[in-house]
C-alpha cells in the first residue's frame, strides 16, 4: 500500500470512531434529560409531601426491628 492509501483507511476508521462516539453522546444526552426529568418530578413530589405536613412513617422503625 502507498502512503495516500494507508491515509485513506486511516481517515476512514476515524470517521468512522467519530460517528460512533457521536451516537453514544445522542443517546446519553436523550439518557440524562429523562433522568434530569425524573428527579425534578420526585423533588416536586417530596416538596408536595413536606407541604402536606410531612411522612411520621419515615421515622418509625419497620414491625421486624
Amino acid at each position: 500500500m502507498d502512503r495516500i492509501e494507508q491515509l485513506e483507511e486511516r481517515v476512514a476508521h476515524l470517521l468512522r470512531a467519530v460517528d460512533d462516539l457521536s451516537d453514544v453522546v445522542t443517546r446519553q444526552g436523550r439518557e440524562l434529560d429523562r433522568v434530569l426529568r425524573l428527579v425534578h418530578l420526585l423533588a416536586e413530589r417530596e416538596a408536595e409531601r413536606e407541604e402536606a405536613g410531612g411522612s411520621p412513617e419515615a421515622n418509625v422503625k419497620p414491625p421486624h426491628w
